[in-house]
C-alpha cells in the first residue's frame, strides 16, 4: 500500500500542475481577447 501512496501522490502532483497550466493559459487567452475587442 505504500507504492501505491507514493503513486497517487506523484499523480495528484502531476494533475495539479496540468490544471495550473490550463487556468492561466485560460486566463492569458481572455485577457488577450479583451484587448483585441477594446481596440476594435
Amino acid at each position: 500500500m505504500n507504492g501505491f501512496d507514493i503513486v497517487m501522490v506523484i499523480a495528484i502532483i502531476l494533475f495539479a500542475r496540468l490544471g495550473m497550466r490550463l487556468v492561466t493559459g485560460y486566463i492569458k487567452l481572455r485577457k488577450e481577447n479583451k484587448e483585441d475587442n477594446n481596440e476594435e
